[in-house]
């Protein structure tokens, strides 16, 4: 007989598994390398400049609303390649879409960090 695993087991199998999955976008996929490193970056930047505390959690948001819709788009595009592994205009409609979200994500990241930045160096 198979014994139910209780909530907390639950929880704990989940949280592996999406650590497991954000290592895997990390060492898999070009783009989210360039983010991370762009994020380490910017921390740095942030604890050289002595940003405040407002500051910082619209850093953090930032980082990671484009690492987020990053990995989500990857997710998209692996799905779109398994289900339709030939050309289709509609999987490049679906791809386009994604990677547009992850350009207009990434387009509010950078004025955050020109807002928060562009201050202090001038």
């Amino acid at each position: 007989m198979h014994k139910e695993e209780s909530f907390v087991e639950n929880r704990i199998k989940s949280v592996g598994f999406a650590l497991r999955g954000a290592l895997l976008l990390i060492r898999t996929e070009a783009s989210i390398k360039i983010q991370v490193g762009l994020a380490i970056l910017v921390t740095i930047a942030g604890f050289y400049f002595q940003i405040s505390p407002t500051e910082w959690i619209l850093q953090v948001l930032a980082i990671s609303m484009v690492v987020g819709v990053e990995g989500a788009n990857t997710a998209i595009e692996k799905i779109c390649d398994f289900v339709h592994p030939e050309f289709d205009k509609r999987i490049g409609f679906i791809k386009d879409v994604s990677a547009g979200a992850v350009m207009l994500v990434s387009i509010g990241a950078i004025i955050v960090g020109l807002i928060i930045y562009l201050p202090k160096i001038f």
